[in-house]
């Protein structure tokens, strides 16, 4: 496969010219000149030779045939019917990350948007064009890495909507793992570990009839013998503007016609907290004004509530805490990792459970508010 490679942007700066002005001599629009600058999309022959005219150079100086890095690996694709297109929203190549998981080679597309949230996130490469299936089980596609060495480093993929999985990346980078967290709620985190698309899932989700935390829903999801590894336990309520201008104290003010919500969506733990919330004080859902508006993480929600897109919503303290939210405890809950037991003697696996154990990271996680790590690294094993 081939792909023309372009020094437009050399030559045009050379020639004192904007992308504007180069458009406009050569009879085409901005938007699709920045489109070939870009490599985006490819000129046609009249087009080509009115840049090479234009800007006083030959055609070969400006236009190149380059062969697309050689190296291709096949993977099976874990993604949405939404996002399992070859490229994102812009047009550009879908982004991925590349994780080993077992005996597979998984590659999951990052947001479109460039994968952008709150900063730009780290690809491990692109997709290309390559067969799919339409039986069952992942797609098949092509995948071109960026550093196919950085590949051959220890994996650890993890799901889950706890922010502070981002502290476990340095301290497993020290120890040769690439980390790769995908923000998924509760039930969508374990119901991938039982898919076999990650090493390890995150879940806070509250036994109904024990009042505890994630073993009957562990249990019910995952069909292999797996152990519960204690994370932290941490503070959800309600986030509501810095000075609380609307007055909300609990969830029964969340039925007033004034205030307004973002929700979480089902299968979350903070929608399930939400929800009993709801159940207990007798308000309708469809008395809650937002509540089908659901948002994916902690940070999301905070961010609504900080842009005064919604008057509140169910998060936990440290994201409140981030954007300068005040905060209205409602629970006290146990975030934990379920890990199989097949993955236990993995390097990635074993790198965690040995940060789970060091002061350093309990520090780091405890200096964010709401979390208390006493129980931090404990375990439970189950089948």
């Amino acid at each position: 496969m081939t792909a023309l490679k372009n020094s437009l942007k050399d030559h045009r700066i050379e020639a004192g010219l904007s992308q504007a002005d180069l458009a406009t001599r050569v009879g085409i629009s901005r938007q699709a000149y920045a489109s070939l600058e870009s490599g985006k999309s490819n000129p046609s022959t009249v087009v080509c030779l009115r840049l090479a005219q234009t800007l006083g150079v030959p055609v070969e100086a400006i236009f190149s045939l380059s062969d697309v890095p050689a190296q291709s690996l096949h993977a099976q694709l874990v993604a949405s019917e939404e996002q399992a297109g070859l490229a994102d929203a812009t047009g550009y190549p879908k982004r991925v990350k590349l994780m080993e998981v077992g005996d597979r080679l998984l590659a999951r597309p990052l947001p479109d948007s460039l994968g952008a949230r709150f900063s730009l996130v780290e690809a491990d490469g692109v997709l290309l064009p390559g067969s799919r299936p339409s039986g069952g089980g992942l797609p098949d596609v092509e995948v071109s890495p960026f550093d196919a060495g950085e590949l051959k480093l220890p994996c650890l993929s993890l799901l889950g909507c706890d922010p502070a999985m981002a502290l476990l990346e340095p301290g497993l980078r020290q120890r040769g793992v690439r980390f790769i967290w995908q923000e998924e709620n509760s039930y969508q985190a374990l119901a991938g570990l039982a898919r076999g698309e990650a090493h390890v899932a995150g879940c806070h989700l509250r036994d109904s009839d024990t009042g505890g935390f994630n073993v009957s829903w562990t249990l019910g999801l995952l069909t292999f013998p797996f152990t519960l590894v204690t994370f932290a336990d941490w503070q959800q309520g309600l986030m509501v503007a810095r000075g609380n201008p609307k007055g909300i104290t609990g969830p029964e003010h969340l039925a007033r016609q004034d205030v307004s919500i973002v929700n979480r969506p089902d299968g979350s733990g903070s929608r399930d907290l939400l929800d009993r919330l709801l159940d207990f004080q007798g308000i309708p859902k469809e008395q809650v004004r937002g509540y089908d508006k659901e948002l994916k993480g902690h940070l999301d929600v905070a961010a609504a509530v900080s842009s005064r897109t919604a008057d509140a919503g169910i998060g936990i303290e440290a994201a409140a805490a981030a954007l300068g939210l005040d905060f209205l405890p409602l629970e006290e809950e146990r975030f934990d990792l379920a890990i199989p037991n097949h993955f236990l003697g993995s390097p990635g696996v074993q790198a965690l459970l040995e940060l789970l154990n060091l002061p350093v990271l309990g520090r780091r996680v405890e200096a964010l508010p709401g979390y208390d790590v006493s129980r931090m690294g404990s375990t439970v094993s189950l089948s």
